[in-house]
């Protein structure tokens, strides 16, 4: 019966029914775990003071430096069969030493355990998250992605919601620490989604190769084959581009947020539940959205008139930030931005890489997840605290941000044409 209503209302396909679900329920785990933490991670960053939040980043940045070999390594050395697993169930045995450590935390090392805690959520978001859309990018082929993506991250906002839901539900009744065991055991029921998926997709006629392959080994390139594969294609450095100019843009406003709400509330508990709520709030959109939109927004504006959208709502929401520096103005933003990423701009974002190949697909993409990602924050946080510096308030920063955001646009009008261009030469190509 479900599979009977998924079919009729959706653009899914009865033989890809049960692979669809499958996908959505391992980034429902995936999205549900991260969301128990963020808020956590954000009334952390700003009890050791706002001013301090872009040294965090940078700091983000260096462990990407040295992550990112390491993770190319590990997969050239592993099945992903393998590899995938065993990097969540790392992230797992991690959250239970946090736990331990704010349960029983050692003397006078709350502001101490609070930026390292506020570090490896940034992290472990970058690669739980990037391993997810891997897996998916190389099991699914361009046409299913843009109608099935969509789709399928409605999974991962159902999860954020019910992330940022318990968070704020639960925070003041258990407390921080035992919320870690609920987000442990979601990546764990994420592990399990992960394991059963290969033999449940469809087949991949006239493809490189089927897709019960996923979690085969790639074909080995070295620690660097991520920046490799990107320096040599004008494709992937366009993807890269766009990537950086969004994430300069989340930084800036990341920065807003804080300040902002900082002034606005008293006490960590009631910081904590305003970061939920607008948490709880960009899912809850997304969720909208992607039931009611994304399948088939995607297929009809095409890549490239999708990721126009994010950056078209971000000149418009900096230039109303700007005039009206408010909490509920920038909760609006916020909320109407990352909902429009989530359900419209990362589902477009995840099928450029579907015309690339299998090596190109899988150790890029990690790269430009992690430490291009990371890359970006550093950069936007940088500007920040130069702009602030010579003395432009948030009005100033948010005039700065508008031309950004306008190449941002032209970018993904530009890599939605490329991947046409990429897809025909595919079809082209005798296999």
């Amino acid at each position: 019966m479900i599979t009977r209503w998924i079919v009729r209302l959706t653009p899914v396909r009865r033989e890809e029914s049960a692979a669809v679900l499958l996908s959505a329920a391992y980034f429902f785990c995936v999205l549900c775990g991260y969301y128990i933490l963020r808020p956590l991670r954000e009334e952390m960053g700003i009890a050791g003071g706002v001013d301090g939040l872009p040294k965090l980043y940078l700091v983000n940045l260096g462990i990407m430096l040295l992550a990112a070999p390491l993770f190319g390594l590990l997969v050239d050395r592993f099945p992903r069969r393998v590899f995938v697993p065993a990097a969540y169930r790392f992230f797992i045995a991690n959250l239970l030493v946090f736990w331990a450590l704010l349960r029983w935390p050692p003397h006078g090392s709350d502001l101490a355990l609070g930026r390292v805690f506020y570090v490896w959520v940034s992290v472990f978001n970058m690669w739980a998250v990037s391993l997810f859309w891997a897996v998916m990018a190389d099991g699914w082929t361009l046409e299913r992605s843009k109608r099935l993506f969509g789709f399928i991250a409605v999974g991962g906002s159902a999860g954020g919601l019910a992330g940022a839901g318990l968070t704020a539900l639960l925070v003041g009744a258990v407390g921080r620490a035992d919320l870690l065991l609920l987000s442990a055991l979601m990546l764990e029921l994420a592990v399990r989604c992960l394991r059963a998926l290969p033999s449940r997709l469809p087949a991949r006629a006239g493809d490189e190769a089927p897709e019960t392959e996923i979690c085969d080994a790639p074909r080995r390139a070295g620690p660097l084959g991520g920046i490799v594969a990107i320096a040599r294609s004008p494709y992937l450095l366009g993807v890269a581009l766009y990537l950086v100019l969004y994430t300069v843009s989340s930084t800036i406003l990341y920065f807003a947020q804080a300040n902002i709400v900082d002034a606005a509330a008293v006490g960590r508990e009631a910081r904590t539940a305003i970061f939920a709520r607008i948490d709880a709030a960009v899912n809850g959109l997304t969720l909208l959205l992607q039931l009611g939109v994304a399948g088939r927004l995607i297929p009809r504006l095409g890549v490239g008139g999708t990721l126009l959208i994010v950056p078209a709502l971000t000149a418009a929401g900096f230039a109303v930030l700007g005039a009206v520096p408010t909490l509920t103005v920038l909760a609006v933003f916020q909320v109407l931005r990352r909902a429009s990423n989530y359900a419209l701009m990362h589902p477009a974002r995840e099928t450029l890489f579907t015309v690339v190949s299998r090596e190109q697909r899988f150790k890029s993409k990690s790269f430009l997840d992690t430490f291009v990602y990371r890359g970006g924050d550093a950069l936007g946080a940088s500007l920040y605290t130069v702009l602030g510096r010579a003395g432009l308030g948030l009005a100033g920063l948010a005039v700065a941000t508008v031309p950004v955001a306008v190449l941002w646009g032209a970018l993904g009008l530009a890599l939605g044409a490329a991947q046409r261009r990429l897809a025909l030469k595919r079809q082209e190509t005798p296999t």
